[in-house]
């Protein structure tokens, strides 16, 4: 089977990767796990914390170390579509001629999606979703690969426009980036009040990361996995017969069969990167927090008695 030496090199690869990452990233182990799993699974992530905790400089470095394009959008309330996806211009020949906004890189990192209104942010889920671009009636790819990291600060909440449930459903994983452990903060400061310049080694290529993509889509998966998963999703609906009573309790929404196409493809991505050749349940739980997060809606009971979102994610495991 060619596919298990493929997925052993994928393994040395993603070693060799986390290493080069954790060069320039202190800590924030699972952050980086599952932001290369949502890559290597063609999902996009929002990664929600407070500012100056480095998701900018995370998100840089590991565009460098795969050797893809990477641009930064600060999102802000006066930014317009075109700012974004491009614009046509008049050009010397006086033709028209399209000139290709930020958005066509490999990896966007759109600062501070949910301040900017919401026809700027549907041009980016659009090409989100399409992976296409569509500007004066002509329709352009955007580079393989592609991904979208969106973070979102869940302080001071004024004037910001926050992504409906439905937008927010486009994005594999809800990443949650803490605060450093005392230690970790030690070294980022040691590391960041001197001039040390470190440099990035590229370990993949965007022509392997495209073939890796594919190897994890043909892992395969075992019948009780699926249903494990399948019925993970059912009992987040309050009108699934499976639902328990801490559903009915505290959520008014559930998540939808796109939670449960993201939990098969982030377990079998977690399997793989593990150096497993097929996935099991333990690996659709590593995955489910991030996936579920922020496809269930808790309700006001569930804030007034402290059941944090995560919470119910565990109880429901």
């Amino acid at each position: 089977m060619s596919n298990v030496k493929e997925l052993d090199q994928l393994v040395d690869k993603y070693k060799l990767l986390k290493k080069e990452i954790h060069k320039i990233i202190v800590g924030q182990e699972e952050v980086v796990d599952q932001v290369l799993i949502s890559m290597f699974s063609r999902g996009h992530c929002l990664l929600v914390g407070v500012p100056g905790l480095a998701k900018t400089l995370l998100v840089n470095t590991i565009a460098q170390s795969l050797g893809l394009s990477f641009n930064r959008i600060q999102f802000t309330p006066d930014l317009m579509p075109s700012d974004i996806v491009g614009a046509e211009i008049l050009n010397e020949n006086r033709a028209f001629q399209f000139v290709k906004g930020p958005l066509f890189n490999n990896i966007v990192l759109a600062d501070e999606i949910n301040r900017t209104p919401p026809k700027t942010q549907s041009a980016l889920l659009e090409a989100m979703q399409e992976r296409t671009v569509t500007a004066a009636g002509q329709t352009y790819p955007l580079p393989k690969p592609f991904f979208v990291l969106a973070t979102q600060n869940p302080i001071e909440q004024e004037g910001t426009y926050p992504l409906p449930e439905a937008q927010l459903d486009r994005f594999m994983f809800n990443i949650w980036v803490d605060y450093p452990t005392f230690e970790e903060e030690m070294s980022i400061v040691k590391a960041t009040t001197q001039d040390i310049k470190i440099s990035i080694q590229q370990i993949m290529s965007s022509e392997e990361i495209i073939r890796f993509q594919a190897l994890i889509r043909e892992i395969p998966v075992a019948d009780n996995v699926l249903e494990y998963a399948v019925k993970l999703v059912g009992r987040t609906r309050i009108n699934d017969v499976s639902a328990p009573q801490l559903t009915k309790d505290f959520i008014t929404w559930g998540a939808g069969p796109r939670a449960s196409q993201y939990l098969i493809i982030g377990a079998k991505c977690h399997a793989a990167l593990k150096g497993k050749y097929a996935p099991d349940i333990e690996d659709v739980q590593a995955v489910a927090k991030p996936i579920l997060r922020h496809r269930l809606v808790r309700n006001y009971k569930a804030e007034a008695e402290g059941y944090s979102m995560d919470k119910i994610i565990e109880e429901l495991l």
